[in-house]
């Protein structure tokens, strides 16, 4: 296996995606969300760049059963039906409804590996369902969103708890680049607790914005059994997958 890590999403190799399997992380918050709105229910997650872009395509769906949803700032940008707080998505307000969703970090980063041969999505909430998902292919590349093209510890630490997973107890040999040796060295000594997240960049930028809950939300590990994948740059639970 041949495990490569980008620290944001600036900083990706495109000739390293192509023919690879790629797993997304921002776990403050975009992937923990989007995880939240597809288990709650929603048909489909829309990844955009930028504001401009994730109206039209909402206009375009159709309004009556389409949520227009993201952040700048971490605030809900003005005019959205939601913003990227995973404890917005819930079940009676997604289900059944298509989500058009922009963020500052978060889906830049699905759109730097949408050349990949499969694009997954990973927060803390679904590390185990990814590590099981991806622990037979042989080119993987972790992209951590980061926060404005610049390192991010809180992905970092996720991207280091996926590879050990995946490393650990294994009989054939692993190639890892600079990055992935160094997100698993980073996770060897954490414990992901809210205080923890807290303490990073992207957390304390939450906090100060009055939105600490969600560190709480998006620091419990496991708590679902599924992989979103990106087809078509649409984000989907794919059918027969685990609930």
């Amino acid at each position: 296996m041949r495990i490569q890590a980008y620290f944001s999403a600036g900083a990706v190799d495109s000739s390293s995606v192509q023919g690879s399997t790629a797993v997304v992380i921002d776990v403050i918050r975009a992937t923990s969300t989007l995880l939240e709105a597809l288990v709650n229910g929603a048909r489909g997650v829309y990844p955009t760049v930028s504001i401009e872009e994730a109206v039209q395509l909402a206009a375009s769906l159709g309004r009556e059963d389409t949520l227009l949803t993201g952040e700048r700032k971490g605030l809900k940008v003005e005019g959205f039906d939601l913003g990227n707080s995973p404890r917005e998505f819930r079940r009676e307000v997604v289900d059944g409804r298509q989500v058009v969703m922009t963020t500052t970090n978060g889906t830049r980063a699905f759109m730097a590996v949408a050349s990949a041969q499969r694009v997954l999505s990973a927060a803390f909430a679904n590390l185990s369902a990814v590590a099981e998902a991806v622990a037979d292919v042989d080119s993987l590349v972790v992209v951590c969103a980061g926060k404005e093209d610049r390192f991010s510890l809180d992905d970092a630490v996720c991207a280091g708890f996926l590879i050990r997973r995946l490393v650990e107890d294994r009989e054939d040999a692993v190639e890892m680049n600079d990055a992935a040796r160094a997100a698993v060295k980073l996770a060897q000594d954490v414990r992901v607790t809210p205080e923890f997240l807290a303490d990073t960049a992207a957390g304390a930028a939450l906090v100060e914005v009055g939105l600490r809950e969600d560190l709480t939300f998006v620091a419990g590990m496991d708590r679902h059994d599924v992989v979103p994948e990106m087809i078509d740059r649409v984000i989907r639970i794919p059918p027969g997958s685990r609930a």
